[in-house]
């Protein structure tokens, strides 16, 4: 079993930064593919980035390229998302998730959830 919780998120004006932060517990972090996802509302989870292992390899949705920057920090089993240039769009509930797999942008394919931390952008 894995244990996530996600932190860092709140309220930013359009044009801000917010920095997510997701700690796991449970398992050897640095075995596990990392994953953010967000769902806005009315609106299905959708892959905004992943990291992998061992090898760190990074991926994002075309909508956040170039913007949002993923990292890992294996010694303190923490998972980061920098979020710069924040549009409203980006408003939303983000979910930090887990597999053991390689790297996926299906929700499906993550086993491991946490319970989400809101970001709301204010005109």
């Amino acid at each position: 079993q894995v244990q996530l919780v996600e932190s860092g998120g709140g309220l930013v004006q359009a044009g801000g930064s917010l920095k997510l932060s997701c700690a796991a517990s449970g398992r050897t972090f640095s075995s596990l593919t990392m994953g953010w996802f967000r769902q806005a509302p009315g609106k299905e989870r959708e892959f905004v980035a992943a990291i992998t292992r061992p090898l760190i390899n990074t991926y994002y949705a075309d909508s956040v390229k170039g913007r949002f920057t993923i990292s890992r920090d294996n010694a303190k089993n923490t998972v980061y998302l920098q979020m710069n240039s924040l549009k409203p769009e980006d408003t939303a509930v983000y979910y930090c998730a887990a597999r053991s797999g390689y790297y996926t942008e299906s929700v499906r394919q993550y086993d491991y959830w946490g319970q989400g931390t809101q970001v709301t952008l204010s005109a």
